[in-house]
């Protein structure tokens, strides 16, 4: 066996010892520049992300888009209620109370926001001059048939909700949406 004096023991280990100092140092250095932007939001491109964050805004986009879509099967489920309540009250009273002149505005305000929400454009917003239909529309000639066209269309709109999904746009739903509307407005204006 070699005889190595122990004061050249200590020299030995010594670049041992700073070869691994510099090794150890050159990695932590390496590692806190990655993990310094990452730790930023919005620093980085999203491309860029790690997989968990993109899961994760993927399953939060997806979870706001099922919330969206049921909040409209909702609005849809409570325009045909506020539909059948004015056409009861019309048959009952043969004329509308000012409660339900408040149901016939709030019924305008949910069918607004279905076609809002559907994608549909407010062309016609605002408009409180005479209700104008298309030739393919029927200009409900009384009030008991406007009651009866209203029932009918929000039942067909309701209709067309249930068979859209969060994924889909129903134009057929945009023109019922428009039709019902039509009708409101031209109830409103009648007194």
């Amino acid at each position: 066996m070699l005889y190595i004096p122990k004061y050249l023991k200590n020299y030995i280990k010594l670049p041992l010892i700073v070869v691994m100092l510099v090794l150890t140092v050159a990695g932590a250095s390496a590692q806190s520049s990655d993990n310094s932007e990452s730790l930023i939001p919005g620093r980085r491109p999203q491309q860029d992300q790690p997989k968990s964050v993109k899961e994760y805004l993927a399953k939060q986009r997806a979870e706001k888009a099922r919330k969206d879509h049921e909040e409209l099967l909702k609005r849809g489920e409570e325009v045909v209620t506020l539909t059948e309540e004015l056409e009861t009250a019309f048959e009952t009273n043969n004329g509308l109370s000012p409660a339900d002149r408040t149901k016939l505005a709030n019924l305008e305000k949910l069918v607004t926001k279905i076609r809002k929400n559907l994608g549909g454009g407010d062309d016609d917003e605002g408009s409180d001059e005479l209700v104008q239909f298309s030739e393919s529309e029927e200009s409900p000639g009384t009030l008991k048939s406007a009651f009866t066209s209203l029932k009918e269309m929000s039942t067909r709109l309701l209709d067309e909700l249930k068979r859209t999904t969060r994924f889909s746009i129903s134009a057929l739903a945009i023109q019922s949406s428009n039709s019902v509307l039509k009708i409101v407005r031209f109830l409103r204006l009648r007194k």
